[in-house]
């Protein structure tokens, strides 16, 4: 066993975890995106995922003007944010515990004439669904949100409720793990892959 010690603000890689705003451009806007590392952790900070599935939608890898899209586990909505500043209808989900977090960014990078096509609501995976409507979305959307295998079920449940069959989903994550291959070979099983 080994133990290193390391201060938080010194941490290589880890500055821009602790930084209380990540700013990017993306669809001709500045979006400054808070982040609360200390208060909800994961949830709170923008992903390299997150960075490169906007960057795809970004290079129109699909049609995002009135399409019907949700985003799994938002965290700070950077995703969503990209897709309804590009013409999407949103709904941007995560954990209850996230929702104000996740608003108050939404509120922050949005205009008002795009707000009124996101909606913000809670979903934890596996459950709640009859909150939303079998099918109901075009495009599901998800960045780095495969890295808890007691997830994957429930995870899987959710995606299969929320699609129709002309649905795209695209998941942007970093294979870590072996459960990570793990989960790209349940998806196989259920969906249609198009790896891109």
């Amino acid at each position: 066993m080994a133990l290193v010690p390391y201060e938080e603000a010194a941490g290589v890689g880890l500055q821009k975890f602790h930084k209380p705003f990540a700013t990017f451009s993306f669809a001709n806007h500045t979006i400054r995106v808070r982040q609360d590392w200390r208060q909800l952790g994961v949830a709170a900070v923008v992903w390299d995922a997150a960075v490169v599935l906007s960057t795809y939608l970004e290079m129109g890898a699909v049609e995002l003007r009135g399409c019907s899209a949700v985003e799994l586990g938002a965290g700070t909505g950077l995703v969503s944010i990209v897709a309804a500043l590009l013409g999407a209808h949103v709904t941007v989900t995560d954990r209850k515990v996230a929702l104000e977090f996740l608003k108050s960014n939404i509120q922050a990078n949005l205009p008002p004439h795009v707000q009124t096509n996101t909606v913000v609501k809670e979903l934890t995976w596996g459950q709640n669904l009859e909150s939303f409507s079998p099918g109901e979305f075009d495009l599901i959307l998800g960045a780095d949100i495969i890295y808890l295998e007691e997830t994957f079920t429930d995870l899987l449940q959710t995606l299969e409720y929320l699609c129709n069959d002309h649905s795209v989903i695209l998941l942007a994550c970093r294979i870590r793990y072996e459960r990570d291959n793990n989960f790209l070979a349940m998806m196989e099983r259920q969906f249609t892959d198009t790896e891109n």
